[in-house]
């Protein structure tokens, strides 16, 4: 095989490889669920050729979707100016389950995986952790130096509150509507963040 001929390989598995990264990407951004089959039609591969660059749909969404999320600095730009740690896990909240709802169907099918393969939960976005950080930034200088332990607690319980599972949990469980089950997730998050406050007052 020539070198030429080999550059012209090379670059059509490239091309290839970006197809079906971006028909994972437009499906991601549809909300509509995403399967491995649904991204090679939209790529115009076959089933088994998204499987030779991808060997599972946890490692194909966690790519679509690198870049997706902004850093946490940029979602919280909002609040940036707030030292309220209420007001800012609240904003970080309802960033993040907005985003969500946006992209359910991947998030759902990545949460399915990781269940069912333990072995790929790496492959899944900690979106939440960075938020939750950056968030309770105002508070590492007080519980975050006073107490240690307190405070990793409430960034654990924070985890719980501040993610997919709570909100699917609300939605799919308890019946409520997008924008109802938001705003619940919201109210637990806050209510757990101004508990830590009035312990350091």
């Amino acid at each position: 095989m020539t070198a030429q001929a080999g550059t012209g390989r090379t670059n059509q598995k490239q091309r290839t490889r970006t197809a079906i990264v971006a028909a994972a990407r437009d499906l991601t951004g549809t909300g509509a669920e995403v399967t491995m089959p649904a991204v090679a039609r939209a790529a115009l591969v076959s089933e088994a050729t998204a499987y030779r660059y991808f060997p599972d749909l946890p490692s194909l969404i966690s790519e679509a979707l690198a870049g997706v999320w902004p850093p946490p600095a940029e979602a919280l730009a909002p609040v940036a100016d707030s030292a309220d740690p209420v007001e800012r896990v609240s904003f970080a909240c309802e960033f993040l389950l907005r985003g969500i709802l946006a992209r359910q169907g991947s998030v759902r099918a990545m949460i399915a995986a990781t269940i069912t393969r333990p072995e790929t939960v790496p492959t899944r976005p900690g979106v939440r952790f960075g938020l939750i950080d950056h968030a309770l930034l105002p508070l590492e200088d007080t519980l975050g130096a006073r107490d240690p332990d307190g405070f990793a607690q409430l960034k654990r319980d924070l985890a719980v509150v501040v993610s997919a599972e709570a909100l699917f949990t609300l939605t799919d469980l308890c019946g409520l509507d997008p924008d109802e089950a938001i705003t619940s997730a919201v109210r637990t998050a806050a209510t757990l963040t101004a508990a830590a406050v009035r312990a350091i007052a």
